[in-house]
């Protein structure tokens, strides 16, 4: 590490930003920049304690625990910028309070970062609200695809975010154009799928027998002939699902650089569509804190409206 600076010992009091964390999840965000490795031993040493007493690293902490950090050198932080950072997401909010943030991402955007993408939404926003004190995503959607994406500002709604999502309770809804004229008006469709990654390091789905049970039923919206638009009721909520479930099926998305079929793909960018046509139109949700009926609804993205309209001609 570069530019290392000593910290002192210092005494932190856990508040709901950090409750039902575990101490090494807490230690990361705390010493940014310090290895895992290095947690793990200072863990391990018992070094770091938790209302004066060692912890393993598996402990999880509750409001008003006081945790000892030791003097650790940690990397410096990188200047901060004067001017303000440039809000990407204002006017793609869907809805906002106390616990939630819900965002209209557009397509071409990651999530967060890794894997080349230095910023993805995640990263973005806390640059924008230097203030939140918490901000998590609470799932994910595929880097091309658009929609309501949604995100968690106190851990107490991360948490129910995610007892619902296990628990079937969350409802997500997306559209698709689909290459091919397909003919079932409700179809449900049951495939296992597995993942594995490409020499590059690029993650790939494939149906498989001993793949996760993944289900999806599908809804025929609007039949072009060569193209079908159709609505996805998500059962389960696999890697990919969408589209390698309808690639196998032999109804490629359109736009799909991944599962797609590379000639019409070509040829859709031709006659305007220069993205994948997936968008994730509406999620419904029980309020994370108060247990209202939320309906997040994401309106279809102007340049696949249009491409639909052309179609329509």
């Amino acid at each position: 590490m570069n530019d290392l600076s000593k910290a002192a010992v210092s005494l932190v009091t856990v508040d709901e930003a950090g409750e039902g964390q575990r101490i090494d999840n807490f230690l990361a965000r705390q010493l940014k920049g310090v290895p895992k490795s290095h947690l793990y031993r200072i863990l391990r040493s018992g070094e770091v304690r938790v209302n004066s007493k060692r912890v393993d690293a598996t402990c999880r902490l509750v409001i008003g625990d006081v945790v000892r950090i030791p003097p650790v050198r940690v990397a410096a932080p990188a200047p901060r910028p004067d001017a303000p950072v440039a809000s990407k997401f204002d006017d793609k909010i869907l809805y906002e309070d106390d616990a939630m943030l819900v965002i209209n991402k557009p397509a071409g955007i990651a999530v967060h970062g890794g894997s080349g993408i230095s910023r993805g939404v995640i990263e973005q926003l806390r640059l924008e609200r230097p203030q939140a004190r918490f901000l998590e995503l609470v799932h994910r959607l595929d880097r091309e695809t658009s929609g309501v994406l949604l995100l968690a500002k106190k851990r107490s709604a991360l948490v129910a975010l995610h007892e619902a999502i296990r628990g079937n309770a969350m409802e997500k809804r997306y559209l698709m154009l689909v290459c091919g004229s397909w003919k079932d008006q409700k179809r449900r469709v049951k495939l296992n799928l597995r993942k594995y990654t490409l020499e590059s390091g690029e993650r790939r789905v494939s149906v498989e027998e001993d793949g996760q049970h993944s289900e999806t039923i599908f809804h025929l919206r609007q039949n072009y002939g060569e193209f079908s638009l159709l609505e996805a009721e998500l059962i389960t909520g696999r890697t990919h699902q969408l589209r390698v479930q309808l690639q196998h099926l032999g109804f490629p998305i359109a736009g799909d650089d991944k599962y797609g079929d590379y000639a019409v793909n070509k040829d859709l960018q031709k006659r305007g569509l220069k993205r994948m046509f997936l968008h994730s139109a509406e999620t419904v949700i029980r309020h994370p804190l108060t247990g209202a009926e939320l309906r997040l609804t994401a309106p279809l993205p102007k340049e696949l409206q249009n491409f639909l309209n052309s179609l329509a001609k």
